[in-house]
């Protein structure tokens, strides 16, 4: 798409017009920007003539937001975010012989990669490593990340997956929790122990049901979470038992603070994979981080 130049907007007006919207005063916002309150003035008027928009209003010598002010603020805000973030960026990477920068998501990134990520680093310590979380696809396009980790089926506008792993879940609770149960067999605490949820797999526990041959009545009935760090923290304080990917729960497996209430794991129809986007397959960094991906699920 060809942008078109008259519309680009001046950020130093930008600037000047998010200070006095915060200030909603042009003197105010001319000390902190160290202009004078003329300058504040023109840059505010040059920016409406730009957009053929009133942006502030004068009231009682005072000067508010307009209406159209208002919309506009919020998306100039995030520009000069935006851009602040793109300069450090490159500042901080200025020293360094790679750049990386990797989309993950959420859950994965805070309980599997980051605690291993100093083995990378360590053999990597000139990359400058960028990791962001996101949910769900995006388009390489318009947001520059060189490597992404994806749930789901092996599909991605331009870009190639490759399998990482599959997923698997047990079912846990809390060791207090299981301690309401302890006089009945191990399988009936399915079927009276409460059952908690995650919103996106709604038929999680009745496919756990079938593929183990479990009556389970109430299947579908229970607590809902969006979250899986939620969902964990349910299992955690009591609520009932959960259903959650082994990887996830690693620690709190080995700390105690979950166990298993049977040894019956099921694995899921979606899984891991590995994006890359098709105008990076070269990039060697990211060939690297990819290799290092696979090795740490073989060696821990």
């Amino acid at each position: 798409m060809t942008m078109r130049r008259s519309l680009i907007p001046d950020f130093v007006n930008l600037q000047a017009f998010e200070c006095a919207a915060r200030h909603q005063n042009f003197s105010r916002a001319a000390e902190e920007l160290h202009l004078t309150q003329s300058a504040i003035s023109r840059q505010v008027a040059e920016l409406e003539t730009q957009t053929g928009l009133k942006l502030f209003e004068r009231i009682r010598q005072r000067v508010v937001l307009s209406e159209a002010g208002q919309r506009l603020l919020p998306e100039v805000k995030q520009l000069l975010i935006q851009s602040e973030r793109l300069m450090i960026g490159a500042v901080a990477t200025g020293r360094m012989n790679a750049n990386l920068r990797i989309a993950t998501l959420p859950t994965f990134g805070a309980k599997w990669l980051v605690p291993r990520l100093g083995r990378f680093l360590h053999s990597h310590a000139d990359v400058a490593l960028s990791i962001e979380s996101r949910s769900s696809p995006f388009s390489f396009a318009e947001e520059n990340f060189d490597l992404a980790i994806h749930f789901g089926q092996p599909a991605w506008a331009n870009a190639t997956c490759s399998f990482l792993c599959n997923e698997t879940v047990v079912p846990v609770a809390s060791p207090g929790h299981l301690k309401n149960y302890a006089t009945q067999p191990a399988l009936d605490v399915f079927e009276r122990a409460p059952l908690l949820h995650l919103n996106t797999r709604p038929k999680l526990w009745s496919d756990w049901s079938l593929h183990h041959k479990i009556v389970l009545p109430h299947a579908f009935e229970g607590l809902r979470f969006d979250q899986f760090s939620m969902l964990t923290s349910a299992a955690i304080a009591g609520l009932g038992v959960a259903l959650l990917p082994t990887y996830l729960i690693e620690e709190e497996l080995a700390s105690g603070t979950l166990a298993l209430v049977a040894d019956l794991p099921i694995s899921t129809e979606n899984a891991y994979y590995i994006v890359r986007p098709d105008t990076k397959q070269t990039q060697p960094i990211a060939k690297d981080f990819e290799t290092w991906l696979l090795t740490e699920l073989v060696t821990g």
